[in-house]
């Protein structure tokens, strides 16, 4: 397996996969949560379950990377992470890696935010904000991500799995 970066275009198409996914696993995470701390009110409770929310996003990137270094998204779309060296990501990698990718919304969410943006430009800015990221891989060398750069990760091009053959079975006599 050569370690190349996947096309942008792939690893943006994933990551539109896995928001869908994502959508259902945040449904039920917050669903949990409104139930059984009997949130009758959605203001109720507001941060803790945003805390809580972050908390379950963050779990589930961790342990998909940690074992195996794939999302289902990641391998629909045959993508791998894995650290430079090529090796499986630790867990304290995978956190790092998961915080440091908050910089494709957070950045441009507070200059918004600090401008007092509304209606359009309270899109736009976090908009630019994340196209600015995306299209800071071609800055990179081996084309990797700037939160990947930082946190000491790569993605490369995972070859789908090839199930093997069953032998032919030998018929009675």
């Amino acid at each position: 397996m050569k370690n190349i970066a996947p096309p942008l275009k792939r690893r943006l198409a994933s990551m539109l996969y896995e928001s869908l996914l994502l959508f259902g696993v945040l449904f039920i995470a917050g669903w949990l949560f409104s139930t059984l701390l009997q949130q009758r009110h959605a203001l109720y409770l507001r941060h803790a379950q945003q805390v809580w929310l972050l908390f379950v996003l963050g779990a589930y990137f961790v342990w998909f990377w940690t074992h195996g270094g794939q999302t289902l998204a990641m391998k629909t779309w045959h993508i791998r992470l894995v650290g430079v060296d090529g090796k499986p990501v630790t867990v304290w990698r995978a956190i790092l890696r998961y915080l440091l990718a908050w910089l494709w919304f957070l950045p441009g969410l507070a200059v918004a935010w600090a401008l007092h943006a509304h209606t359009w430009t309270l899109v736009l800015i976090p908009v630019a904000n994340m196209i600015a990221w995306a299209l800071a891989t071609y800055l990179d060398p081996q084309r990797q991500f700037l939160h990947d750069r930082f946190a000491g990760t790569r993605l490369v091009v995972s070859p789908p799995l090839v199930k093997p053959k069953k032998p032919a079975s030998v018929a009675p006599q």
